[in-house]
């Protein structure tokens, strides 16, 4: 079983690395299971497969598993929520509103135009009263969040000061695109970590335990005959060594740039094999 992420290892924005068509294929003409596992919270599964089928890679939406879906899992079938505080406030786009939707949680927030303004000094006065925030609300779920705003960040605050459950699709701190990177879903949720004095939330994307358990379950594999192929250290690379697989290989086409980056006796995560890009393997 191969374990892929996407950002930085099959594509850079709307770009495609050489070779990744044709590397995919090899390993499925193999009898290799692959599995697309992307801490993007932007996209929900169907709209992953869709991005996959329009750079030329066949996928269905049952081979993608990521951060929304991973929360929403979460949420409705793990998370003990009181019966009148079932509402998610959502930080994010539509792919965590999807994914909410598939398994029928109840949310505001997220890509609602209402929030999308400036705050109105009346905000300040009715949020703080609470007249215009959801007594259901018992959930704040923060991903990436292409519209964040003070308003939004006000909100998520006072559901958090009141009880609501600080859970986060994923925290990477940055977003590769564009050969470049970017703010990524860590620096929605860092403001309201400061705000919190430290609290992190419960996060569902690489490298947390969460998400391997929850793709173990699905996919029912042998850890110690899987792989996980990715660009980021800390996330990607972590995920397989502390998931216990049997192999991790690092792409040089997306965070990590060079193998001397895990290069010294101090470093915790080292992969067990690196490329310059996906299509090396193929030899």
């Amino acid at each position: 079983v191969f374990l892929f992420d996407c950002d930085g290892v099959l594509w850079s924005g709307d770009h495609l690395f050489e070779g990744t068509v044709e590397t995919l294929e090899m390993l499925r003409s193999k009898g290799k299971q692959i599995v697309f596992v992307t801490n993007n919270s932007t996209k929900s599964r169907a709209d992953y497969k869709k991005k996959l089928e329009s750079m030329g890679i066949p996928a269905s939406v049952d081979e993608v598993f990521g951060s929304s879906y991973s929360a929403a899992i979460y949420i409705s079938r793990i998370l003990s929520l009181p019966p009148s505080q079932k509402t998610v406030f959502v930080l994010g786009e539509s792919g965590i509103e999807t994914e909410l939707d598939s398994e029928s949680i109840p949310h505001i927030g997220g890509t609602d135009p209402a929030y999308n303004r400036l705050i109105d000094p009346k905000d300040y006065t009715s949020i703080a009263s609470g007249e215009t925030l959801d007594p259901s609300v018992g959930v704040v779920l923060a991903g990436l969040d292409f519209h964040l705003n003070y308003l939004k960040l006000a909100y998520a605050f006072a559901y958090l000061q009141r009880g609501a459950k600080f859970l986060a699709t994923n925290t990477d701190t940055t977003l590769p695109s564009a050969g470049s990177l970017f703010p990524g879903a860590g620096a929605i949720s860092a403001p309201l970590i400061a705000m919190m004095g430290g609290e992190r939330p419960m996060a569902f994307g690489k490298p947390s335990q969460a998400m391997m358990d929850a793709i173990e379950g699905k996919f029912r594999f042998d850890r110690k005959k899987a792989c996980m192929v990715g660009d980021r250290l800390d996330t990607d690379i972590r995920f397989g060594v502390e998931g216990g697989l049997g192999g991790t290989l690092c792409v040089l086409t997306g965070v990590t740039i060079s193998e001397k980056e895990w290069e010294g006796e101090d470093r915790e995560v080292v992969p067990t094999a690196w490329v310059k890009r996906l299509g090396d393997l193929r030899g």
